[in-house]
Parts: structure tokens; C-alpha cells; sequence
């Protein structure tokens, strides 16, 4: 079952980006909240379900970062979108020299 969420505009012209209005934070699937280890720990076979759940749902927006692994969250985020046949984009933003 597809459910149609409410979507929204990230960015313009033909950087336009459409996605879901509603997100899932992927942070916990893979650093902090017991994430690896221990009791209450998240698996990567839970996350993908979680994943495979949401895209079910109609979520086309999943937040991940560099700093949860490095690079563990956006592995598992690739392998659930590419074992549900999903594809998806990674965006970044370098640091403006007013930033630094």
C-alpha cells in the first residue's frame, strides 16, 4: 500500500527538489539513542524495515548525516532504498566563508 503525503519544494528552478513534507530521521538507526549495542538496540534489519515502512507510507524525505558513523547511516539508508528498488539523491552544502 502508497500512501500520498503532502509534499513541498526544496530549492529552485532546476535545483528544485520535490519531497515529502513529513521526513524520517535516520540518526537513531545508526548513532546515539542505543543504536549498535546493548539492550533496546536498534538492528540494521529493524532500520531497513523502518525505511521499507516509511516509503510504504509516503515519506520521500530521509535525514541522515556524515557525523552519525561516519558514513554508517547513509550505507544503510542506500541498502534499503536499493534492496526496496528505490532510488534517492544525497545533497550537501560546503561552508560559506562567512560560516567558518
Amino acid at each position: 500500500m502508497t500512501t500520498t503525503l503532502s509534499s513541498r519544494v526544496l530549492g529552485a528552478g532546476d535545483a528544485a527538489l520535490t519531497v515529502s513534507a513529513l521526513g524520517l530521521g535516520c540518526m537513531g538507526m545508526s548513532a546515539f539513542y542505543g543504536a549498535s549495542s546493548g539492550s533496546g538496540s536498534t538492528t540494521d534489519a529493524e532500520s531497513v524495515r523502518t525505511i521499507h515502512r516509511a516509503l510504504e507510507l509516503g515519506v520521500r524525505f530521509f535525514d541522515t548525516a556524515d557525523m552519525y558513523g561516519p558514513h554508517t547511516n547513509e550505507e544503510l539508508l542506500g541498502r534499503a532504498l536499493r534492496s526496496s528498488g528505490w532510488t534517492g539523491t544525497t545533497s550537501w552544502s560546503p561552508r560559506s566563508s562567512a560560516s567558518r
